[in-house]
């Protein structure tokens, strides 16, 4: 079960402090054999619309954006490549994660990248209050207003589900 914790302070977090973003930190027990997005939502207790994956993606100019859906949603590879503008872009292999982010997998979050990548975000963040995204390490959840969220990373809105 999570628990809305602000002590457990997280490269993200002192990033959200510093642009004076408003936020809750939620703890959780991290199982390792279900890193899923769906298995996070059923712990914490939390609909899984509200729970946004961060996954980084290599365009066909071997460059990197970062899409986000819910836990409930599936990247439309296509729909990122145009909204981006190039011709594909497929999933970075995990063992390249931590290289390119400076985050594992489970603990990826769009803010505190290693480098600013452009960050595109599913339509349907606008349908919530508040998201929950990944505070930069396994067991710690971020909780912000989407809009925040697509201000502080200058995402973009697209339709990519």
């Amino acid at each position: 079960m999570g628990s809305k914790n602000r002590d457990c302070k997280t490269n993200v977090s002192r990033l959200l402090d510093s642009g004076k973003v408003s936020y809750t930190l939620h703890t959780y027990e991290v199982d390792e054999e279900n890193l899923s997005a769906i298995h996070l939502a059923e712990t914490l207790g939390i609909d899984p619309g509200k729970i946004y994956k961060t996954i980084v993606l290599e365009t066909s100019e071997r460059s990197f954006v970062v899409a986000m859906v819910s836990a409930g949603s599936e990247i439309d590879l296509k729909k990122v490549a145009s909204a981006h503008g190039v011709k594909s872009v497929k999933p970075l292999p995990m063992k390249d994660l931590l290289a390119v982010t400076g985050y594992i997998r489970g603990g990826c979050s769009p803010i505190g990248l290693k480098k600013a990548f452009p960050v595109y975000i599913d339509s349907d963040v606008l349908l919530c209050d508040t998201i929950l995204i990944s505070a930069g390490k396994r067991g710690v959840q971020v909780e912000l207003s989407p809009k925040d969220l697509i201000s502080y990373v200058g995402a973009v809105v697209a339709d990519i589900s």
